[in-house]
């Protein structure tokens, strides 16, 4: 008996695209598919038929080699190179896309090919937990208490979803492996088990605590350690603190975001500490000390050279942030800014008139070399006017 058309039984013509080809199989592999038509025979055939023409014609290759010679070029060497081993696993593949979810159980096939993997118990979801703290806390670490509402094992069923007196059973459909493989021929289609959803198991009377999910809603409460030096932005991992899995399956994780508030003095890069601070302009011309705050509460003495200009830095050693993981210790820089005299009295403005009289270059010589080169430009292009 002669083959049929490739293009007659996916009822598309020659110049049909991709999209095409896989438009059309999809809706006849929908129709006669075997779990619709449990027991045709004929479906059964149309269905091989389907599979084996979208196989060909959805391969640039076979599809060149089909459209020039037809059917006789897979007949030379069992259907041409690569057609017949390969076929079972892109066929799972396409129909894992079509029919089930894509993803394998895990284990090994049954017997006869039935089915394959195990009973699968689902993860439970990541959590998320955003954390703000100080930057103090950040410096020394702290230990943090925190309540969350979460998925939890349900006490009443311990988890398996099945009411008292009874227990979940395996599921007949796939033998309680999860995946459902059907073998036509060379054709090998695997999908999820349409019965049990891949969990190999069938609760005939669920647990009314938690309607067979084997979890409830409860808060719980959690005690997290914050360790010394963390920074803006770590995430802390607590593994199986996450949401419990569906019917006794293992717990996902808890990943606990930090975020750092904005200090009144200090601002942090890296390990270090960096504070502004302001001096009065008599300290700065005539040197004086200043007392600064420590991110530890304490205080420290910082001595200022007499003629100190603003954005000055002192770097105190040691007095910065901990290296987290590390027995390191970033510095404190202090950065000092000359603050001009406000709200000034008839005798204090006398007496900085007579200052400025009496004061001379040497002075002032940051602003007196300044002007000195303005000068020098200005006369530079007086110069070369003179020289035109």
């Amino acid at each position: 008996m002669s083959k049929r058309d490739y293009y007659e039984i996916l009822s598309v013509s020659k110049t049909a695209t991709d999209s095409e080809l896989k438009v059309a199989f999809r809706k006849l592999a929908m129709t006669y598919h075997p779990d619709r038509n449990p027991g045709n025979a004929e479906a059964e055939i149309k269905f091989k038929e389907i599979n084996e023409a979208y196989q060909c014609l959805s391969d640039g290759q076979k599809r060149a080699a089909y459209d020039r010679f037809g059917h006789a070029a897979f007949q030379q060497g069992g259907g041409g190179p690569g057609f017949g081993n390969e076929f079972g696993d892109f066929m799972s593949d396409i129909f894992d896309n079509f029919f089930g979810d894509g993803r394998a159980a895990g284990g090994g096939r049954a017997a006869g090919g039935g089915a394959r993997g195990g009973s699968t118990r689902e993860r439970g979801a990541d959590l998320r937990y955003n954390l703000e703290i100080t930057l103090e806390e950040a410096f020394a670490g702290k230990a943090e208490t925190i309540k969350m509402a979460t998925a939890v094992t349900c006490e009443t069923c311990s988890g398996t979803g099945a009411k008292a007196g009874s227990k979940p059973r395996p599921c007949q459909t796939c033998g309680g492996y999860g995946r459902v493989r059907a073998a036509q021929g060379f054709f090998a289609i695997e999908r999820t088990c349409p019965t049990c959803h891949g969990r190999g198991e069938v609760i005939d009377d669920p647990c009314g605590a938690c309607s067979g999910s084997g979890r409830v809603t409860r808060e719980r409460t959690l005690s997290i350690n914050v360790p010394a030096g963390v920074d803006d932005g770590l995430r802390i991992r607590l593994a199986g603190e996450g949401e419990t899995g569906l019917r006794g399956g293992p717990a996902g994780d808890l990943y606990v975001f930090l975020s750092i508030k904005p200090h009144e003095f200090f601002q942090r890069d890296g390990a270090d500490l960096f504070c502004r601070v302001p001096i009065n302009m008599v300290t700065a011309a005539l040197s004086g000390e200043i007392t600064v705050p420590v991110i530890d509460g304490s205080q420290t003495q910082v001595r200022i050279p007499a003629g100190t200009q603003t954005a000055k830095q002192f770097r105190i050693k040691g007095k910065g942030m901990p290296v987290l993981r590390s027995r390191d210790v970033g510095d404190l820089y202090i950065q000092v800014f000359v603050e001009t005299p406000q709200n000034l009295t008839k005798r204090q403005r006398e007496l900085l008139q007579e200052f400025g009289q009496s004061a001379s270059d040497d002075n002032h010589p940051e602003s007196a070399g300044f002007f000195s080169k303005v000068r020098d430009f200005f006369d530079g292009f007086g110069g070369g006017a003179a020289r035109q």
